[in-house]
């Protein structure tokens, strides 16, 4: 059994995993509320489950990139629990779980062909995203990377492939890349039951993070912005 934790976007998820698949979930896209119902989503199915921290196979977190103050709160957590219950910790790059999500609910209505390529992406901010792009058996044609979309974007591709944009990234695309061949889904919503496979994955490998000096990806500095009025009076 493996506790996912998904705080990368505005989405707080959280999923109780067994191989075969989710056991229990919980979730709300209530923008901001990461810090309030992080710990009463994990300590719900926890109880739902009759599962103890300490029973866990591992604890998973979303590694980023995505929201600086989401992916700080699931990971503090995360690191938490598995520090304290004795048991791994697995970082799941983002954009990764968020492909095997599409593949898993979305891909279907697509009518895949061989040379599809999936491009999974957050918002950065104003014309920039974050996003890899992956072939169809889920390796990566561009590892995660964030760059500022225009008309020209992903032109260098060939026009035989089809790229398939999804995430709250995607839709900000639709009116700016001039590719042809290319397609924008609006209906993909990010989920921690989506790491139940990478996580596995990393579970049957022993691909655990270092607790201590684990850090999410958060692939930009931190930018505050600054005051508007001086409070200090100077």
């Amino acid at each position: 059994m493996i506790l996912c934790l998904e705080t990368a976007t505005d989405l707080c998820s959280v999923a109780l995993c067994e191989r075969s698949g989710v056991i229990a979930i919980r979730e709300s896209d209530k923008g901001r509320s990461h810090a309030s119902l992080l710990t009463v989503f994990i300590q719900d199915l926890l109880n739902e489950t009759g599962i103890r921290a300490g029973d866990l196979d591992a604890v998973v977190v979303s590694k980023g990139p995505g929201s600086y103050t989401g992916l700080r709160i699931g990971v503090s957590a995360g690191k938490g629990i598995a520090y304290a219950a004795s048991v791994p910790l697995i970082g799941v790059d983002t954009t990764l779980s968020m492909f095997y999500g599409f593949m898993e609910i979305h891909a279907e209505k697509y009518g895949l062909e061989g040379t599809d390529l999936f491009c999974p992406s957050l918002d950065a901010r104003r014309m920039e995203i974050y996003y890899s792009l992956f072939d169809v058996h889920g390796d990566a044609i561009r590892s995660i990377r964030a760059e500022i979309m225009d008309k020209n974007s992903f032109s260098d591709i060939p026009e035989t492939s089809r790229i398939i944009f999804f995430g709250d990234g995607a839709i900000k695309c639709r009116d700016v890349i001039t590719r042809s061949n290319i397609l924008f889904d609006a209906d993909f919503r990010i989920s921690a039951s989506f790491m139940q496979k990478p996580a596995y994955e990393a579970l049957n490998q022993h691909r655990f993070e270092d607790v201590a000096y684990f850090e999410p990806f958060y692939l930009k500095d931190f930018l505050t912005s600054k005051p508007v009025k001086n409070l200090s009076g100077k």
